[in-house]
């Protein structure tokens, strides 16, 4: 497991882990989380956030709520019960998984408000990457729904479909009608703990999704879950990418490069947050 630290500003910083097992990934998680809590109660000192960036050997991680009859088989990887809000999801490699232990308190978020820079980072991210996926009147774009947390990639079929900021996901807008849900691409769980935020989000970029075969992911039974790289052209590495040739093929150190920047600035108060869709009728 590697360990690379990057300073981002002054008060954030990323930290990279490549196969990394996911217990020991949780505890240095939680201790340095519990520290930090420390150092703010007894010396008012406010640490630098941390955005972790994480290479998961696989696993199945089971919410605190979480329910064993979200399980559908048993496999030769590991379930843990973990910490995070949410029920099961799965781990591995290909999968992005970005961890952000950020005081909340003093970034002046709520957690409904960590929430949707969440949602609104990733929707940012993968629409950006898919600006140039067009297959006849069919375009995908990726946004987040608020009956359901994550990012969801959806087919807009309409002929009256335009490329109106709203509908390249630049602004959170409700689903068009003629829209087609296509499955989910991203998973968000986070934890908070004395106005201290760790977990975080997973955005399926090259791995394997048959592993999801065995479960409900998060909770939902017969989610189809998506990857990007069934979407766009991906390449195995970032050297293949030449500065101003867009429609070179991206690869899983480029758009993992996109959505650290994006929440650097989004921490930095760079990027506000738009309005959220309106919650379905029922």
């Amino acid at each position: 497991m590697q360990n690379a630290i990057q300073p981002l500003s002054d008060t954030l910083i990323s930290k990279s882990l490549s196969a990394a097992d996911y217990v020991p990934t949780l505890d240095a998680m939680l201790a340095r989380t519990l520290t930090r809590i420390e150092l703010k109660k007894t010396k008012q000192q406010r640490t630098p956030d941390e955005l972790w960036i994480v290479d998961h050997n696989d696993v199945y991680t089971l919410g605190q709520a979480g329910k064993e009859e979200h399980i559908l088989q048993r496999t030769d990887t590991p379930i843990i019960k973990t910490d995070r809000g949410g029920q099961v999801t799965w781990h591995g490699h290909g999968q992005l998984v970005l961890y952000w232990l950020f005081d909340l308190e003093s970034l002046g978020w709520s957690v409904r408000n960590l929430v949707s820079h969440a949602e609104q980072a990733i929707e940012d991210v993968i629409n950006d990457c898919l600006q140039n996926h067009t297959a006849g009147d069919t375009r995908i774009r990726a946004q987040a729904r608020r009956d359901a947390p994550g990012v969801y990639l959806y087919a807009d079929t309409s002929a009256e479909y335009d490329d109106s900021p709203a509908d390249k996901g630049i602004v959170s807008t409700d689903i068009h009608p003629s829209s087609i849900m296509l499955g989910k691409m991203a998973s968000l769980g986070f934890k908070i703990k004395h106005g201290f935020s760790y977990h975080g989000i997973a955005i399926n970029l090259t791995c394997d999704l048959s592993a999801f075969n065995a479960i409900n992911p998060c909770g939902y039974a017969g989610m189809q879950m998506l990857r990007l790289a069934d979407f766009i052209n991906m390449a195995s590495s970032p050297k293949t990418q030449s500065a101003g040739q867009a429609r070179e093929p991206l690869s899983y150190e480029s758009v993992t490069q996109k959505l650290i920047d994006n929440i650097a600035q989004r921490h930095a108060g760079q990027i506000a947050l738009r309005a959220l869709a309106p919650k379905p009728s029922r």
